[in-house]
């Protein structure tokens, strides 16, 4: 049986969709489909279910799924992908976490590696929504909710400082703060409650219940823009808001919220080398910034 086949299998396999497949095969759909289709004439069998959500493996496919894992893991160790020449990791993985985390903490680091592997290609999926593991919108998922359910390996990967900022032209115009109480007479920005992605993003309610708002957003670096304008106070993370050179952090004795990223992925993939080697590079990559992520 041809191995190329069978990695364009796995690819269709793991992302559910023939356009994200050939994107990270770098082909062109009508070549992932011709793959397919040859793999599936060969067993007899058909390997997958056209959904309206996507393709969906059959259960020939599912049957097929840990064998040609198998298999691929010991390509990996022949071809060397765990130590060819430049150190030879190849293929894609696709990493997804908050958009404030992955544009701030992880881009700069990212490319850095990707940079040492040129036959590595990471994908950076940082929004302002829940990147799903369960249906494959990415590898390695960095998520502020622990996955309860599913067949994935996850850990706590660290924790992190919230703070309220306020601008020195904002702080400078309105009533000094002292205690939380005073921020009854100040304008908060915010997230939009009903558009919120995770629980875990609702400690406005933690300082004080408020029915206005100066400006609320899905986005936590529009909430750090306009705090920097001077639009009102915002509580955020302390790894994004400390390198703007604008805001300053008040009521830093009274206001200090603790939140954890976990990190998980799929078992069908730990064995994969690119995916070790980009999980072991996350944990460091945390590991390195800790005064940055809880300051003193």
């Amino acid at each position: 049986m041809d191995w190329d086949h069978l990695r364009f299998f796995l690819e269709l396999a793991r992302t559910g969709k023939l356009v994200t497949a050939a994107r990270r095969l770098e082909v062109d759909q009508a070549t992932v489909s011709r793959r397919i289709q040859a793999l599936e004439k060969r067993l007899g069998t058909a390997l997958f279910l056209r959904t309206s959500s996507g393709m969906e493996l059959s259960e020939a496919g599912q049957r097929l799924l840990p064998d040609a894992q198998v298999i691929e893991a010991a390509a990996g160790r022949v071809l060397g992908l765990s130590g060819g020449p430049g150190d030879g990791l190849a293929g894609a993985v696709r990493v997804g976490t908050t958009e404030g985390f992955g544009a701030t903490v992880l881009a700069p680091q990212l490319g850095a590696f990707a940079a040492r592997h040129p036959h590595l290609s990471i994908d950076l999926v940082a929004v302002s929504a829940v990147v799903s593991i369960s249906r494959r919108e990415a590898d390695i998922v960095i998520s502020l909710e622990r996955p309860l359910r599913g067949p994935f390996v996850v850990t706590k990967l660290c924790e992190y400082v919230l703070r309220l900022y306020g601008s020195q032209t904002y702080l400078g115009r309105h009533p000094k703060l002292r205690r939380v109480a005073d921020l009854e007479h100040h304008t908060l920005i915010g997230y939009v409650d009903d558009l919120l992605f995770s629980k875990q993003l609702q400690f406005v309610n933690e300082i004080q219940p408020r029915e206005r708002f100066a400006l609320r957003s899905t986005s936590v670096v529009a909430q750090l823009n306009a705090a920097a304008a001077g639009v009102g106070l915002c509580v955020l993370p302390a790894f994004l808001a400390d390198r703007c050179p604008e805001l300053k952090p008040v009521l830093s004795s009274q206001l200090r919220f603790h939140r954890t990223f976990w990190m998980s992925m799929p078992e069908e993939v730990k064995q994969l080398s690119r995916m070790r080697a980009t999980w072991d590079f996350l944990r460091d990559v945390v590991a390195r910034q800790q005064e940055l992520l809880v300051p003193r």
